[in-house]
């Protein structure tokens, strides 16, 4: 079946490069500034992961930037000439600025290419859960999903995406300002590797604590044995910031709960790699509705603001 819809894809997604090199899917990068010159989140393709996250361990601290506004321009521009209805799938606004620049300059494109069909969605995901959702994204366009299909579908299977990842400290997302200062103390304070997630409205917040890398790794896996999908998708992925023995080790603790998971793993990008530091482990999966977890009174709120 000849896909209907195109997609537009950015580097925060975090997958192998293989993977997102498909005809009809764009990919825009994210960019990192290190010693004042500025590089492309590249998956890899100009440094390596051992170079880049050693670079922050001997103190380096990169800064990031979304992607640009003639990148996104030129990308939207020639989604319109294509005359393909097409769908962008931006990293999450709760942790950058990049959406809200996106739907602005789709629209400013969109008023140069009249009946033209171009979207923008805000996954609410970042990193290695961005990845699962374009993952799917991909093969959902392959069956034939039209592009409004495409973002009705995203804008729901979005809240579908489980994760939980651990990192050895929180002062890059602090520097970063992805996580609040009082996050930050206390998961200092406490001397433990923090354990977090995404929120359903796309923010990093702190979910649990671990006494260590090990404990923490056997955390996320019960994570998983708990909210997985056990009747449908058993893809798994397992981002890592330069500890590929971690992320094996993961793996091994994933295939013990379900021997027939689909386990990716996958190296995270210079983007997030900026914020969460050196030996970040991530694991992502299709699991539980997460809008479920919101307390009643947050349930009734979105429904009065008819989310």
């Amino acid at each position: 079946m000849a896909p209907k819809c195109n997609l537009i894809i950015d580097s925060c997604c975090d997958l192998p490069l293989d993977m997102v090199q498909v005809e009809g899917v764009d990919l825009l990068n994210y960019n990192y500034i290190l010693d004042d010159v500025t590089y492309p989140d590249d998956f890899f393709q100009t440094t390596t992961p051992k170079e880049f996250y050693d670079n922050m361990r001997a103190g380096a601290s990169p800064t990031t930037s979304q992607v640009t506004m003639g990148d996104l321009t030129a990308a939207f521009t020639r989604a319109c000439e294509s005359g393909v209805p097409t769908v962008y799938l931006s990293m999450s606004s709760g942790i950058s600025n990049n959406f809200e620049t996106a739907h602005l300059l789709a629209d400013q494109v969109k008023a140069d290419f009249p009946g033209a069909e171009l979207y923008v969605v805000d996954t609410q995901l970042g990193c290695t859960p961005e990845g699962l959702l374009v993952l799917e994204a991909i093969r959902q366009r392959s069956l034939g999903l039209t592009a409004s299909e495409m973002v009705r579908w995203a804008e729901e299977a979005r809240y579908f995406v489980n994760t939980m990842f651990m990192v050895d400290d929180l002062d890059a997302l602090h520097r970063g300002g992805r996580l609040p200062k009082s996050v930050a103390v206390a998961g200092t304070a406490l001397n433990v590797k923090p354990l977090l997630n995404f929120d359903v409205n796309g923010s990093l917040g702190m979910v649990s604590v671990a006494r260590g890398r090990k404990k923490g790794l056997k955390q996320i896996a019960a994570f998983f044995e708990e909210k997985r999908d056990a009747q449908g998708s058993n893809v798994v992925l397992i981002g890592n910031a330069d500890c590929r023995k971690d992320a094996d080790k993961l793996a091994d603790e994933i295939a013990k709960v379900d021997p027939a998971a689909m386990v990716i793993v996958h190296d995270i990008g210079m983007t997030i790699g900026s914020h969460v530091g050196a030996d970040m482990v991530s694991c992502s999966f299709w699991g539980a509705d997460r809008r479920e977890s919101l307390s009643l009174a947050d349930r009734i709120a979105r429904k009065v603001k008819g989310e």
